[in-house]
């Protein structure tokens, strides 16, 4: 006796879903560095400590140089000038200088807490996570700079280059803090710890700052300082913000910074990343 046959629906076959194809050369490098850039800005709102200080600090830079010291300094200026449109400039440049510590130290902490391990492990270019890092600690500066600017016109500093000049204070700042930042990705990467991270970049950034126009006209130091203060990128970059400021500017001005800004990012980029492969 034979079992009876149970009729059988046929089986659909179902469409088999086609995976993204992953960019390859240079968009994989940047594909990459977008997301890391991403993973990095979203992290800002859930430290708003961090935002706040980063905020902080520039606020009471201007505050406390231009009523406590401006008397003092401003006489020292061209007639007609006045302290609070000399130091704005100089308080924007520091500001960037000094928030790119924010770099090593970010880096310090991901390689303490082995996220990097967990980025590396990822399908992702070597150079996403530094060139991520970097990105979004160059937005964040952005947004410094543009704080900077509004507190110094409450207090007196006034944009006489118009509209472009503004914006062009904001991307000269923002570029040399870009280029600045590759230096402190070397530092976080060395150290591989916050605390020595953000003292091993303050060690340099402090003298690289206050030896320079930032905070004082360069013709009122002593001469042999005044050799070392001109030639400070520092100065170089606070001049031209000057001249953008007041819609004064030069290719003279301009030739110096970008060959700085060019030069720091094509040195230290590749050390970084170099030194990335390496830890």
């Amino acid at each position: 006796m034979t079992a009876p046959t149970i009729p059988t629906r046929p089986v659909e076959a179902r469409p088999v879903e086609a995976r993204p194809v992953r960019p390859t050369g240079l968009a994989a490098v940047v594909h990459d560095g977008m997301i890391t850039t991403w993973r990095n800005l979203v992290v800002l709102p859930r430290t708003p400590e961090l935002l706040m200080f980063t905020l902080i600090q520039p606020v009471m830079f201007v505050l406390l140089f231009n009523y406590v010291f401006g008397g003092a300094i401003g006489t020292s200026l061209p007639p007609g000038v006045s302290y609070a449109q000399f130091l704005i400039p100089g308080i924007l440049v520091q500001t960037i200088v000094f928030g790119t510590s924010a770099t090593s130290v970010g880096l310090a902490e991901d390689l303490q807490k082995g996220i990097v391990d967990r980025l590396r492990s990822l399908p992702i270019t070597r150079s996403a996570v530094l060139s991520g890092r970097v990105v979004a600690d160059t937005v964040r500066l952005a947004l410094v700079a543009v704080v900077v600017l509004a507190v110094g016109h409450i207090v007196g500093f006034r944009f006489d280059g118009g509209v472009l000049g503004a914006v062009g204070m904001v991307a000269v700042s923002v570029a040399f803090g870009f280029s600045m930042s590759w230096i402190m990705a070397n530092i976080g990467l060395r150290v591989k710890d916050p605390e020595t991270a953000q003292s091993a970049g303050f060690v340099w950034l402090f003298p690289l700052t206050f030896l320079s126009s930032v905070f004082a006209p360069v013709a009122s130091m002593p001469e042999w300082l005044q050799v070392v203060a001109r030639n400070n990128p520092v100065t170089l970059v606070a001049n031209l913000l000057r001249g953008l400021s007041l819609g004064e500017v030069t290719a003279g001005m301009w030739l110096p910074v970008v060959a700085w800004v060019v030069g720091i990012t094509v040195v230290f980029a590749p050390l970084a990343v170099r030194r990335y492969r390496m830890v």
